[in-house]
């Protein structure tokens, strides 16, 4: 499976990282970079629902590649989405099914952290992005 470079770039950082709190301040520092999106963006047709936290998804298809831009009201879940598109942006829908949420997220040292409803909410961001790529 080839990685996206700023997957790539996501793994070096994390597999580098000394501990949780060093991970914990890389994870705000992802979250922060990401692109804002828009308020015409940020509408209830965009909003991914299955989150605790309000996540707002969208997508559009280059070339035969998603890119995808979110954002999160919730700092950490602003972070953990960063690294989700890190992982997806730049795939095909086939290449974009494919990906394993729990292994990128154990990869990256992050699983410990995921909560139940943090997983839950990610796995929906994913579903949805899966649906915008159908």
């Amino acid at each position: 499976m080839n990685l996206p470079a700023d997957a790539v770039t996501a793994l070096e950082t994390f597999q580098a990282a000394a501990g949780w709190e060093q991970r914990a301040r890389l994870l705000m520092q992802w979250g922060d970079r990401m692109p804002a999106l828009s308020d015409m963006d940020k509408v209830d047709a965009n909003r991914v629902h299955g989150c605790e936290s309000q996540v707002w998804l969208v997508g559009s298809l280059q070339d035969g590649h998603w890119q995808f831009a979110a954002s999160s009201d919730a700092r950490l879940i602003r972070g953990l989405v960063a690294l989700l598109l890190a992982r997806v942006n730049g795939l095909s829908a086939v290449e974009l099914r494919q990906v394993d949420l729990p292994e990128w997220f154990n990869q990256l040292g992050l699983s410990r952290q995921l909560s139940p409803s943090r997983s839950n909410g990610l796995n929906a961001v994913l579903k949805r992005m899966r649906e915008l790529a159908q």
